[in-house]
């Protein structure tokens, strides 16, 4: 055999086909017992000897059978790998053996053994992966048969073969052991077997490119024996071999072509550096990164990198902060993940440097780093990828976690994350209240008085110690002024130590009371930096407090620096240990001072900055809390999850904000997704339950340590208490959450209980206590009726009786709950079932109920309780009409009877209705008028004018409610009608079924169906005997409203005038003739009242009116628009959300004036504008509404409803985002353009043309028709604003063109828009030149007429 050249048989091995053997056996055609004798033959000579590898039989044998390594069974293969490994292993045995004997002749022996085994492993190890990879789709790690062999037939052996194979060997399983036996070999001192460096490294190169190729497999890496036995061959080769060079070019290309190696590959280094003593090689690669540039399209390349130096800075952050200066270039860099990286990067390095404990020895520098990276870090707040945005925030989220609190840079992360609240990108947002949340979770201000951070106390706290320290400090200096002409210019330096050593001693008591082990050990530059910290977080807390200069001189000192004043104070401390008898007394009263300022002055101004910090963090939190009350509206899940979890922990730590976000948050109740929400992998709560389990923790959660009364009690107050001060919609999403609750058994019976001993005891309670018992109660009852159906006598008894008297308030909502007897199952549309609970009109609660409709009340809550008191006889009467005829009578009798019999109460009553009627601020008829000229009225009025009111208001109501009763009518007519024909079918089972169908079809077509007849004869009663039937008690009242109504300047009442006019609304939904007839008194009041609670209401009724007669409605949809332009906010609101619900449900139909609806997404009031938001967004779920409906914004531009143009651009870019069909874009092209032609006003030509600019213009046909539209715009284009509109429509059509077409009809366009332009300045120029001499003839020619008179 020629000489074994290591370098050339590797080489060869590139190409496998073309690889020569000089004794090759052709394995694929011999025979399986010859395969085996061949392989037998090679492993005895091995045995013999390891030295026998040099045998050319013997290594070519080896070779043959791995060139035709697919051929081989998988014992085979395992018996191959033990004989090279074995033969191996004895070869490094003797090698060792050899080389410490310090033979050298005969180490050198050793050299072409070791190179023929190490090239066998190489290729052996590559050939296993072949293997391996061929049939690892069906097993894992198990090698396959031939590849060659076809389907069909030979598949199955193929496949049995593989499974034989697999029982055998699998590669997986020998891994570990070939690289311990790589390890083994690499414990050789290589520098004295190979001479040149160059065939020792290719020897080192061939031992160690089959780990590489090991570790290119993800599944292979996963394994720790494998992972671990990779790193240390790495490790060895490159400490003992000289490998640093060609490992930095391997690990570069893994990073480079296998991403999962980013880790292990920090891993390795790592492991290098700490148990190799080796960081020469991690330090290379990194410089290397440093050096590297990332493009922004390059994405797969920047991931690698950035894991590896996140792995890395986490394992060993000493190593990349020696480098980091050089990393730094890459916050520059095109690719975002890199960026990214850096900042986590950084975070991990603050994170070593703070909890490092070697701080003390270089204290400045270290110092110096962390604010250098904290700096770095909170600049990329401002990065342009949101992602890097994010990625900061979370990395400043996990720092708040150091043991080691730095206040100024949690002052500088708070202030961050509040601005990040506003950021456009939603995960930015989301990483902002994570963040805030972990500052507040972790905030180092709970040490003195625990963790509650309300910002009153606070301030309070800090004002106390401001005072006391000014009281301090004054009289020390008094103390020092009067001994300051005994004191010593010198100081003696031992009592400098004593002080600074008295100063430490202070700070470090002071640290258990807040001050921070860090701000202890600060230069005189660091204390002025956290002194105009402390300035800013004082922000005027108190306006006592002494200038700045003072505050700063107290910092100073208590850092223990040697300032002036300072050292007056020590030389003073000396002088009265060195002073003369005769001025003892003094010494005495200045030492005791002096003592009193190093154990206490030292405190409070620690205390003071410690006040100071908190106090600015705390307003810092408050700020953002208002932007994340919005993000609760946010439409990102996962952001509304954070900021409920800020909420809850803002709540626990009693910020004063919390409560308002906490009733905010209640609002979620509604929505939809219940479901999980995947966040980063992991499964998280939907909006709904996670808000549930927020309100649970907060309110109802038993407190440790209590006794279970307690526990009863706390939760039943807390619910109770929800209700003060709700809103409607707060009590509304307060009773789903409550019906939530109560449906999934999260209230204890012994709560329910509890609220009902609150409601019903006889001793006198809060006011807002008994009615938030008795609104709770009823909110339960939704789920459960059987709360309110087993105490209805208590409700009766305390509600409608005496209590309710007194408070009717508590008697409305006891109404309610009465009502809550018929639970919540909710109609199914066409069902004929009817669930409610009807009880008999003689029943005591309806004699209640009456009594406290008729009671005598002249309070403006009577309307609201009369109003449920009514709707209750409705809900739960069986002929509810028999009670309200009998209440309507009571009440017109009272109202009517003569006024003298009415008037013993004289002048009292004139006064409480004076006071109950004129007390509203929104009544500008009665504004000024005093008792006298109102009681003057009441006398022209046919009766009271308050008891008038309450009469026109029952009967409204009623009438309003006998619609709904006739409803539930004509369902129980029908259900009997069903129910009766069901029995006659059942009677007639098998007589002629078929016949009697047929027969019962034929009627209805001939007669109608039955159940129309019903349907027709309620519609005929509502339409013609309630309002105007001869026995009909409703008919008696409608002109009597109407002439009230009609009549304002006779009736000027208010009260009187707002229940009229209520009542009207009500009557017009009953009767379309009515209505017809009436309706345009309605919309005159609606145009003339100056009372915005007249008009809200009207505007209110509409909408019912429109559900009842659309028509009636639609005709006159203009005056209902108008409302959008009233002054009233809450009018406006009303209008907009009527309009909304109208136009939304197809009850109205938009003719032009959509406009008007845009205008209110630019209003002042931001509630307006997202209403306004909210409608465009449904109505553009509607096909095509938008888009019909597009030119009734035209009208924005010029005339009387005009707008801003800032204004009408913002709001036509709204709009204009929900066009987005290309079909719809090229036919608006069209109809702008031609509008061109007949407008005028240049103001119009520019509002057009920026219209044109919004469109997308991604087809060649929008451009097409753009360029056939040139005739009506040409002569426009000479105005600067309009052509540069052109422009950027150009820039656009440009970028959406598709690249194989050419720009030259875009350059031809812009060209010939050139040329118009310049055009049609140029006969501006010419116009204006014509009229200038047109007025010089004119002048000239009034001179002249002039002088001729003169003449």
């Amino acid at each position: 055999m020629r000489s074994f050249e290591l370098q050339e048989e590797l080489q060869s091995l590139q190409d496998l086909s073309s690889y020569e053997i000089e004794n090759e056996q052709d394995i694929a055609s011999m025979d399986p017992r010859a395969v085996a004798h061949l392989l037998e033959q090679a492993v005895e000579a091995l045995a013999e000897s390891s030295d026998n590898i040099t045998d050319v039989a013997v290594f070519d044998s080896y070779r043959s059978l791995l060139k035709h390594s697919e051929a081989l069974p998988g014992l085979l293969m395992n018996k191959l790998l033990d004989s090279i490994s074995s033969g191996f292993q004895a070869q490094v045995d003797a090698t060792m053996r050899d080389i410490d004997q310090e033979d050298q002749q005969t180490v050198m022996a050793h050299k072409t053994p070791l190179e023929m085994y190490a090239f066998l492993l190489n290729w052996f190890v590559g050939a296993a992966e072949k293997v391996k990879s061929s049939g690892e789709d069906e097993v894992p790690v198990a090698p396959a048969p031939k590849p060659r062999r076809g389907r069909g037939g030979k598949a199955g052996a193929s496949r049995a073969a593989s499974k034989k194979h697999t029982e055998a060997w699998t590669w997986v399983d020998q891994i570990p052991h070939t690289l311990a036996l790589i390890a083994k070999v690499l414990r050789l001192k290589t520098q004295r077997i190979w001479m040149t460096t160059a065939e020792r490294d290719t020897f080192i190169n061939c031992i160690t490119r089959p780990v590489y190729h090991i570790t290119e497999s993800e599944q292979y890496i996963k394994s720790q024996p494998i992972r671990m036995g990779a790193y240390k061959v790495i490790c060895l080769a490159v400490k003992h071999h000289g490998h640093i060079l060609a490992a930095q070019i391997s690990i570069m290309q893994s990073l480079q072509y296998y991403e999962h190696l980013s880790e292990p590959m920090a891993e390795c280094l790592t492991v290098l550096a700490k148990e190799f003593d080796h960081a020469q090689l991690g330090d290379d690669i990194l410089r290397e990164i440093a050096a590297k540039s990332f493009s922004a399209q390059d994405s797969k390349g920047p991931r690698a990198f950035s894991r590896f130096l996140v792995r890395f800075a986490e394992l060993s952050p000493r190593s990349v902060l020696k480098q980091i200066s050089l990393l730094l270039s890459h916050l520059d860099s095109e690719s975002y993940p890199m960026r990214m990286a850096i900042v986590e990067v950084l975070g991990c390095l603050i994170r070593e440097l703070a909890t490092s404990q070697d701080l003390t020895a270089g204290e400045h520098q270290a110092q110096k780093q962390l604010n250098g990276l904290y700096e770095l870090l909170l600049e990329r707040t401002l990065d342009l990828s949101s992602y890097v945005r994010t990625k900061v925030l979370s990395t400043l989220a996990r720092l708040c976690d150091l043991p080691v609190k730095l206040p100024k840079q949690r002052l500088a992360a708070t202030r961050a994350a509040a601005d990040a609240l506003e950021d456009k990108a939603a995960s930015v947002r989301k990483a902002a209240v994570a963040l805030l949340v972990r500052l507040v979770v972790t905030h180092p201000y709970g040490l003195i008085h625990g963790g509650p951070l309300q910002l009153g106390e606070w301030e309070d706290r800090y004002r106390d110690v401001c005072e006391q320290l000014a009281k301090v400090e004054g009289v020390v200096g008094n103390a020092v002024e009067r001994g300051e002409d005994e004191q010593e210019d010198e100081e003696g330096e031992g009592n400098d130590d004593n002080e600074g050593e008295d100063g430490d001693d202070d700070e470090g008591g002071s640290d258990e009371e807040g001050a921070k082990s860090v701000k202890r050990r600060k230069n005189k530059k660091r204390v002025s930096s956290d002194d105009e910290m402390d300035v800013d977080g004082e922000e005027g807390a108190d306006d006592e407090v002494k200038p700045d200069p003072d505050e700063d001189e107290d910092v100073n000192m208590a850092d223990g620096d040697d300032e002036d004043q300072s050292t007056k104070k020590k030389s003073k401390k000396k002088k009265s240990r060195k002073s003369e008898l005769d001025i003892a007394a003094l010494a005495n009263e200045q030492e005791a001072l002096l003592t009193m300022d190093s154990n206490g002055l030292l405190q409070l101004r620690l205390r003071k900055r410690y006040y100071a910090e908190g106090l600015g963090f705390i307003r810092t939190v408050e700020e953002g809390m208002k932007t994340v009350q919005r993000l609760l509206a946010s439409t990102n899940k996962l952001e509304v999850l954070e900021a409920i979890e800020f909420f809850r922990v803002v709540h626990e730590y009693k910020f004063d904000g919390a409560e308002a976000g906490i009733k905010q948050m209640l609002h979620l109740i509604w929505a939809k997704d219940n479901n999980q929400t995947a966040e980063d992998g992991k499964e998280v709560k939907g909006v709904r339950s996670r808000l549930l389990e927020c309100y649970r923790s907060i309110y109802f959660d038993p407190v440790p340590n209590m006794e279970p009364k307690q526990q009863v009690n706390r939760i039943a107050k807390n619910m109770i208490e929800l209700t003060y001060d709700a809103t409607l919609a707060e009590l509304t999403s307060l009773e789903e959450m409550m019906r939530t609750m109560m449906a999934d058994d999260q209230i204890h019976p012994d709560v329910v209980s509890k609220v009902w001993q609150v409601y019903s005891a006889e001793m006198p309670l809060p006011k807002q206590q008994r009615r938030g018992a008795v609104i709770i109660l009823g909110m339960l009852a939704l789920a459960r009726r059987s709360v309110v159906a087993d105490r209805v006598d208590t409700l009766v008894r305390i509600g409608l009786g005496k209590w309710g008297k007194m408070d009717l308030p508590l008697a409305r909502y006891t109404c309610v709950a009465l009502q809550r007897l018929n639970g919540s199952a909710k109609k199914v549309k066409g069902s004929l079932l009817d669930k409610s609970v009807r009880l008999e009109i003689d029943n005591p609660l309806f004699k209640k109920l009456q009594d406290a409709i008729e009671h005598p009340c002249r309070s403006k809550e009577w309307f609201a309780m009369a109003e449920q008191a009514i709707n209750t006889i409705y809900a739960l009467g069986e002929r509810p009409d028999d009670l309200c005829n009998a209440l309507i009578k009571n009440l017109t009798r009272r109202a009517f009877t003569p006024q003298r019999q009415k008037s013993r109460s004289g002048t009292p009553r004139a006064q409480v209705f004076d006071a109950v009627d004129e007390s509203d601020d929104v009544s500008r008829d009665e504004a000024g008028k005093s008792a006298s000229p109102l009681q003057q009225d009441e006398e022209k009025d046919a009766g009271d004018a308050w008891l008038l009111s309450q009469l026109l208001f029952v009967v409204g109501h009623v009438a309003i409610k006998h619609i709904v009763y006739l409803e539930l009518v004509e369902r129980e007519w029908k259900r009997q009608k069903h129910e009766k024909e069901a029995a006659e079918k059942l009677a007639t089972g098998g007589k002629d079924p078929k016949g009697s169908q047929k027969e019962h079809e034929e009627l209805d077509q001939v007669a109608g169906n039955a159940e129309d007849e019903i349907g027709d004869r309620i519609a005929a009663i509502r339409e013609s005997e309630l309002l105007y039937g001869p026995d009909s008690l409703l008919a008696v009242y409608g002109p009597m409203i109407v002439h009230i109504c009609g009549s304002p300047h006779k009736f000027k009442n208010r009260t009187l005038r707002v229940a009229a006019t209520l009542a009207f609304s009500k009557f017009l939904c009953v009767s379309s003739h009515f209505c017809d007839e009436h309706h345009h008194l309605l919309f005159k009041i609606l145009e003339t009242s100056k009372d915005p609670t007249i008009r809200s209401n009207i505007v209110i009724a509409l909408g019912d009116v429109a559900v009842s007669f659309s028509n009636i409605v639609d005709e006159n949809s203009n005056e209902l628009y108008k409302g959008l332009s009233d002054n009233d906010l809450v009018v406006k609101k009303n209008t907009l959300m009527v309009l909304t619900h109208l136009i939304l449900n197809g009850m109205i139909k938009v003719k032009g004036q959509l406009g008007e609806m845009a205008k209110c997404l630019e209003d002042e009031d931001e509630r307006i504008a997202d209403l306004a938001k909210l409608f465009f967004d449904e109505l553009s779920t509607k096909d095509n509404a938008i888009y019909n409906n597009l030119p009734d914004g035209n009208h924005l531009s010029v005339g009387a409803h005009a707008v801003d143009e800032q204004v009408f651009q913002s709001t036509m870019r709204f709009i204009f985002s929900f066009i987005e069909k290309e079909k719809q874009a090229e036919n608006i092209v069209e109809k702008l353009c031609q509008r061109f032609r007949l407008s005028e006003d240049p103001r119009q030509w520019r509002d057009i043309a920026f219209c044109l600019s919004l469109l997308p213009f991604k087809s060649e046909r929008s451009v097409k028709k753009l360029v056939e539209g040139l005739q009506f715009y040409r002569d426009k284009l000479h105005e600067e604003t309009v052509f540069s509109r052109f422009q950027e429509i150009l820039t656009k059509a440009r970028q959406n063109k598709s690249p194989n077409k050419p720009d030259a009809e875009l350059n031809e366009f812009e060209n010939i828009l050139e040329d118009h332009r310049r055009q049609g300045e140029e006969d501006q120029e010419f116009e204006k030149r014509v009229e200038g001499k047109k007025a010089a003839a004119k002048k000239r020619a009034t001179r002249r007429t002039a002088r001729k008179k003169t003449a």
